[in-house]
């Protein structure tokens, strides 16, 4: 059985290279930097998605197997399902994101491909899945089988991927239909009102049977809310503020650390192992962001550890 299947829509970032109007592509999008986050981090990961049969669908293929991922949807439709995104890096150091979906974007998994999909120690899939209403469906069609299966099932929310078309409502209405299968939710500050604001967090979760709410927070840190209780953990400082990937290495770290200690099961959960996992998830992000997010600077568990000694955490 594969530790992690993720679930998704594939995206292709660019991000700004060497010289005016390069860029560098890498894979996007939560579900596939995920995945490759996590087999960086000596998972047996497996993902589930389709894209099409352009330069940039065999790009993202190559990537994901490059980085041992088992691609659980091997054959590239002929309609190009690729959303790219051009990443900014502005004066004051923000970043602005321009998106381009191509032709066939609403196409997604096939009924075999959801049965691949719920069949993991783990099952996580991201916002970008919730694009297109097929997209929202399968998402949640396949976080329902993992459920149904008894695994972990790991959500990450993006305001930028819910308003891609432009309409909050339907991204609050797909939220709102997946959030019932979820035993890890991922939040960052900009999407605290995606589950009623901080206030209402812990009503959220028992509402919808969360076990736990991680909110990242940069440089400042992370946090999980956990039956009643709000762990934090410190920032660790970086240098470099441009990295698109350092979110999705953050959760490729937790949720290694969950489950290379064997917390296979919410019961399983304590306090202790939530704190590490996030301090886990912070070391991930401060390697991926020191080298600007390049898809092959998501780093490793070995790098994560040699840094935790570093720092004495």
């Amino acid at each position: 059985m594969l530790d992690l299947i993720s679930v998704g829509e594939m995206v292709i970032d660019f991000l700004p290279g060497e010289g005016e109007g390069m860029y560098i592509r890498k894979a996007g999008g939560a579900p596939a930097n995920a995945a490759i986050a996590a087999a960086r981090n000596g998972l047996r990961v497996g993902f589930c998605g389709r894209v099409g049969d352009d330069d940039f669908g065999r790009f993202l293929f190559d990537t994901l197997r490059n980085n041992r991922v088992e691609v659980l949807c091997p054959e590239l439709v002929g309609q190009a399902v690729t959303t790219m995104a051009f990443v900014t890096l502005q004066e004051d150091g923000e970043r602005s994101f321009t998106f381009a979906r191509k032709p066939g974007a609403d196409m997604f998994l096939t009924e075999a491909d959801v049965e691949r999909a719920g069949r993991a120690k783990m099952v996580h899939a991201g916002s970008c899945s919730l694009s297109k209403p097929p997209a929202s469906a399968a998402t949640a069609h396949a976080l329902a089988l993992g459920a149904q299966n008894g695994s972990l099932v790991s959500f990450d929310v993006n305001y930028r991927d819910l308003l891609w078309d432009g309409d909050r409502a339907a991204a609050l209405r797909a939220v709102a239909g997946i959030l019932p299968y979820v035993d890890l939710l991922k939040i960052s500050e900009e999407e605290t009102d995606f589950v009623g604001g901080e206030a209402n967090i812990f009503a959220c979760m028992e509402q919808n049977g969360i076990a736990v709410v991680v909110e990242t927070l940069g440089a400042k840190g992370a946090r999980c809310f956990w039956q009643g209780q709000t762990i934090e953990v410190e920032g660790i400082p970086t240098v470099c503020v441009d990295a698109t990937g350092a979110g999705d290495a953050f959760w490729g770290g937790f949720l290694a650390a969950l489950l290379r200690e064997g917390a296979v099961q919410t019961g399983l959960f304590t306090a202790e192992l939530l704190r590490r996992a996030m301090v886990t998830g912070n070391l991930a992000g401060r390697l991926c962001v020191q080298t600007k997010g390049a898809i092959e600077s998501l780093p490793t568990w070995a790098q994560i550890e040699a840094l935790r000694k570093e720092l004495e955490l």
